[in-house]
């Protein structure tokens, strides 16, 4: 595949709406396209770049600056890459879309209750507790897209679906054929 070709897709959404499912099923989907992609997930990416993360503004300033350098990078070298990042400010994500040319914002919208009562790392739990004190949504902002390429629900939609949607808007796109 050549260089030129390859795109970025960023899945943002409260904590738990469903984002990692979805690029776990996005990313099935694009490989059984014959694209080479990579999911650069911030949890995994924090445990390299801030193995004790404070969460505060300048930390997330800097870890997302970061990121999005990855995924340059990758992009540069022909890896398409899905973002599974909450990325709680706009300007986290429109970095990323002034930095990558081929670029696609899909918004996970699930409402807070049922984010909060999915819970699978805990971190709604920790809030209630004080033990975490800046999770978005919460106690922190989250930003939802102002103009996302793609909104898909992930209170009702299965990963499935939700992966052929963003399919569909990438053939839209011309980034897939």
């Amino acid at each position: 595949m050549d260089c030129k070709h390859a795109f970025a897709v960023w899945l943002t959404g409260l904590p738990a709406s469903g984002k990692s499912t979805v690029a776990r099923a996005l990313e099935a989907a694009l490989r059984s396209e014959g694209l080479n992609c990579a999911v650069l997930e911030s949890d995994a990416l924090r445990d390299v770049f801030t193995p004790h993360p404070r969460y505060d503004d300048e930390e997330r300033d800097t870890f997302y600056r970061q990121m999005v350098y990855i995924g340059r990078l990758l992009v540069s070298h022909g890896v398409t890459v899905i973002f599974d990042a909450t990325a709680n400010r706009r300007g986290y994500r429109e970095s990323a879309r002034q930095e990558i040319a081929r670029f696609v914002e899909v918004y996970v919208d699930t409402p807070l209750e049922v984010c909060m009562s999915r819970d699978p790392k805990g971190i709604y739990r920790a809030a209630g507790t004080g033990r975490a004190t800046t999770v978005p949504g919460l106690q922190a902002g989250y930003e939802p897209p102002l103009h996302p390429d793609l909104t898909i629900h992930g209170d009702s939609e299965s990963p499935e679906d939700s992966a052929n949607q963003i399919i569909a808007a990438l053939v839209q796109k011309g980034y897939v054929g």
